[in-house]
């Protein structure tokens, strides 16, 4: 007798398969290592590159935003006031970034085999992680420089990690379909991403923000994701209406970029 295999599309429509995720887990894991090793393959400094970035500018940000412009940092020294925010924004930064580009540079992989695709725009945020990590431990050096000793709040930073990671990948699902489809994205990543770091409070405390403006201000998830860190690490007064909107934030532009990103996918192997 001869086997037959038959192949259906399936039935109903669901947001996300767990089942499937999970019986795909080793690629996810195999191509999550890649990148992590891809990036500092042949390098000199290695994983010490992950540091160089928000340190430099750290060190440009104070000086020309605290001693020049006198930029107020809520009693903070400016050095560990800036480097605390550029910790989440750097890592939501370069997430971005290679998640957008993600199908197109794994395009080959999309038009030779079959498994969840939603794999490829999500693989970037999380080896990112590792620089995340990696820079942590160079503001606990310059906390303890500066003489801060962190609070009670630092519970706060798993919860605060999670809305960051949602907040990366929802958006990360967005511009990947996206990109895929227009390769203007490209392009405009390269300003988008510079004008979003002076929208987020990095270089300047939420208190600048007019008290009437700040529910508005708040829809923008890394002001309120950002700030917690500032204030979990730093021991500074916890702005819980600003988390509580990226919270709604984060999660609507996750669902939002999971629905689109499984609405367009069955045309990128086409557009690849």
């Amino acid at each position: 007798m001869t086997e037959i295999t038959v192949v259906r599309p399936r039935t109903g429509w669901q947001l996300l398969d767990w089942k499937e995720l999970r019986r795909y887990r080793d690629l996810f894991y195999f191509l999550v290592w890649r990148d992590v090793k891809i990036q500092y393959k042949q390098t000199v400094l290695g994983f010490l590159w992950a540091i160089v970035q928000p340190l430099f500018s750290m060190v440009i940000f104070s000086t020309v935003f605290g001693r020049m412009a006198k930029v107020p940092s809520d009693g903070i020294p400016y050095p560990v006031f800036s480097f605390a925010a550029l910790l989440p924004w750097t890592y939501f930064a370069n997430s971005l970034t290679q998640s957008s580009q993600s199908l197109i540079t794994d395009s080959n992989l999309l038009t030779k085999v079959y498994f969840p695709r939603l794999i490829i725009p999500i693989t970037p945020v999380l080896a990112k992680l590792v620089d995340l990590f990696v820079s942590m431990g160079i503001l606990a050096l310059m906390m303890v420089y500066y003489g801060i000793r962190p609070s009670a709040n630092l519970l706060l930073i798993p919860v605060l990690l999670i809305l960051l990671i949602m907040t990366a990948a929802g958006a990360g699902l967005w511009l990947s379909a996206l990109a895929i489809q227009y390769r203007d994205i490209k392009f405009i990543m390269t300003f988008a991403v510079q004008l979003l770091m002076y929208a987020a409070p990095v270089v300047w405390p939420v208190s600048l923000v007019p008290d009437r403006y700040r529910l508005i201000y708040g829809i923008y998830p890394m002001a309120g994701i950002i700030d917690g860190f500032r204030s979990a690490l730093l021991g500074r007064a916890t702005s819980w209406d600003l988390i509580a909107l990226a919270a709604v934030s984060a999660t609507l532009l996750l669902l939002t970029g999971m629905l689109y990103f499984r609405r367009t996918e069955k045309v990128f192997a086409d557009v690849a």
